[in-house]
């Protein structure tokens, strides 16, 4: 099946062009100036990695890679009509491979923590490695931000696509069933990108698929002025190792109520043992929608640069972290050095540590249903 993909990957311009043609809708037609790709290295054991570039009408630009599904930069205008990178990361896949802190990868098969890495389904228990001792997190040791996608570039009514494909099998990281796993990314004609995961098992399992992108709108600096309004009521508070409670705390009244545009930095020192355990904002937050529909998560407003960045989601929750582990270790993009609150994240997703929490909306996925989960990340200005 890589081969297969790997061909595709490798069609020559002309061909793509005319593939891509006739995917698109009349209104807007695809180039092939709009999607490309080229070699970003091999990992570790010798497997190519490619770099995919889509743009759309208006000069936004998106690179993802199909190690980890990783959205290596996102380019988008400022208030003066200026392109800036609003995602932290690497120039070279060496880095993400050596050293990243989930740097903007496509995470599964099981997002966020589960309680010490244990959980029982069908009446048998499942023991998933603690790599956030003494935890489980975003699915383990060597979770799908770790292995390569098979990828086919595509042409859809909304604009450049790129689909990666994965089948984790039976057992990997601990998790039962074979899942196979499809993640459509599309640069949109208003700026957005648009995530459409889907996924199909043989045999009971949890799955809990996000996406991680570290954001700073205005493409340096601390994010603390970023004003940020998440519409959600309540949120799960957490014990010292990050795992929910299983309490659906109201937000007012505490530095978690962002239901009106907050600065980041306002509330992130209050003297609050949640944020303590945090070490600032590191939480679920349950978001005022129906379940299942497509509905705003979060809005974020940058006033040096005017960028806004709208969260939309099918997803029931967002964990929302504000880069409280960057301590200036890791140097990245540019040579820009990462400190301290550089990025936040804004992850739509189940609550953490579902499978141990029967009242929490599931993340079981059964044969013969499908899981699906979308997620956009759209930029506008305000001038």
């Amino acid at each position: 099946m890589q081969n297969s993909y790997e061909w595709l990957s490798l069609l020559s311009a002309g061909l793509c062009a005319a593939c891509l043609a006739g995917c698109a809708s009349a209104e807007q037609p695809m180039t092939p100036a709009q999607i490309s790709h080229q070699p970003f290295g091999k990992t570790k054991d010798g497997t190519p990695v490619q770099l995919y570039t889509l743009r759309n009408g208006k000069g936004a630009e998106a690179k993802i890679c199909n190690y980890g599904g990783i959205v290596v930069s996102f380019k988008v205008p400022d208030r003066n009509g200026h392109l800036g990178d609003v995602v932290l990361g690497y120039d070279k896949l060496e880095d993400y491979i050596k050293l990243t802190p989930y740097f903007g990868c496509l995470v599964g098969r099981y997002g966020n923590r589960i309680a010490k890495g244990k959980f029982t389904l069908d009446g048998k228990e499942y023991s998933l490695a603690t790599n956030n001792y003494p935890n489980a997190l975003h699915g383990g040791i060597k979770g799908f931000d770790k292995v390569v996608w098979e990828a086919k570039m595509m042409g859809t009514p909304e604009g450049s696509g790129l689909e990666l494909h994965y089948v984790s099998k039976d057992g990997e990281e601990g998790y039962p069933g074979n899942l196979s796993v499809t993640a459509v990314y599309t640069l949109t004609d208003d700026n957005g990108l648009k995530l459409e995961y889907t996924a199909t098992t043989d045999k009971g399992t949890v799955v809990n698929l996000t996406q991680h992108s570290y954001f700073n709108l205005a493409g340096k600096g601390d994010i603390l002025n970023e004003e940020v309004m998440i519409p959600a009521d309540k949120f799960t508070p957490v014990d010292s190792t990050l795992i929910p409670t299983g309490e659906l705390r109201p937000v007012e009244g505490t530095p978690f109520d962002f239901r009106k545009p907050t600065a980041i930095g306002a509330r992130i020192h209050q003297t609050d043992e949640q944020l303590k355990f945090g070490n600032g904002y590191d939480h679920n937050w349950v978001i005022s929608k129906p379940m299942g529909k497509l509905g705003l998560m979060a809005r974020v407003y940058d006033p040096a640069s005017g960028r806004v960045l709208e969260v939309l989601s099918t997803e029931p929750a967002l964990q929302f972290y504000t880069g409280n582990f960057l301590d200036g270790s890791i140097k990245g993009k540019g040579g820009w050095v990462y400190q301290f609150r550089d990025a936040f994240c804004m992850e739509p997703q189940h609550y953490p540590d579902s499978p141990n929490h029967p009242d929490f909306p599931s993340t079981v996925l059964k044969p013969g249903a499908t899981y699906k989960n979308t997620i956009i990340y759209r930029f506008s200005v305000r001038r």
